[in-house]
């Protein structure tokens, strides 16, 4: 049986450490568009027009024109890599889908245009029970119960057949054409693209880790700005 909790724990891991190296790169590229001979700290309070306020400045044109560029770039290339794996039909994505939401909740959603809403209620009936679905992947219950997640609610596919397969493929809409869409979802071994999901975790945690950093300082030097 997979121990999903070290594989999480590792995956943490891992995020802990590869946050600490994208910190210190960005802080370097930061530091590379300090005025020379400046004092001042990218964080300190500076008046409007001064060197400092400018220094600012080209640091948030940066993260805004170079580094959300190279995210999204790279970001494109580990969605384009996905193309070279294949679902083998292990079915486990049609008859375990989870949602923060309940029922209710997700009619409503869709009810007030919510477009993931509409797609997922309708193809997704929702469990009578948490052990019907425990059937299907246990070790990602357990996960969850370990983890104090209580409040997700499970559906499956009523399309899906005997043979594990889909009688409305030629018609499925976009979550299923697209799924998975985040490299970093819980997929069991027998999925299709856990190889691909494991080859780009590091390269998926150092964008997340990015977008975390640069969105810390563009909060912190906009909140400073007088």
């Amino acid at each position: 049986m997979t121990d999903l909790n070290s594989k999480l724990n590792n995956m943490k891991q891992k995020y802990r450490e590869i946050f600490m190296s994208s910190a210190e790169a960005i802080e370097q590229r930061v530091n590379e568009l300090k005025p020379e001979n400046f004092e001042g700290d990218i964080f300190d309070v500076y008046e409007k027009d001064s060197i400092g306020r400018k220094w600012q400045a080209d640091v948030l044109e940066m993260f805004e024109k170079d580094i959300s560029r190279e995210i999204y770039q790279k970001w494109n290339e580990i969605l384009s890599y996905r193309e070279n794996f294949h679902c083998n039909g292990c079915a486990t994505c049609c008859n375990l889908a989870c949602s923060e939401f309940s029922p209710e909740q997700l009619k409503e959603k869709a009810k007030n245009g919510d477009k993931f809403a509409t797609q997922f209620t309708s193809i997704f009936i929702p469990y009578e029970t948490r052990e019907e679905a425990e059937k299907i992947y246990p070790e990602y219950l357990k996960l969850l119960k370990d983890s104090k997640e209580e409040d997700v609610y499970f559906y499956h596919c009523p399309k899906l057949t005997e043979c594990k397969r889909c009688s409305d493929y030629e018609n499925r809409p976009d979550i299923c054409r697209h799924f998975p869409d985040n490299p970093l979802c819980i997929l069991p071994e027998s999925c299709g693209f856990y190889e691909w999901r494991q080859e780009v975790e590091p390269a998926t945690l150092m964008l997340h880790s990015m977008m975390e950093i640069i969105d810390y300082y563009k909060d912190k030097i906009s909140f400073l700005a007088p």
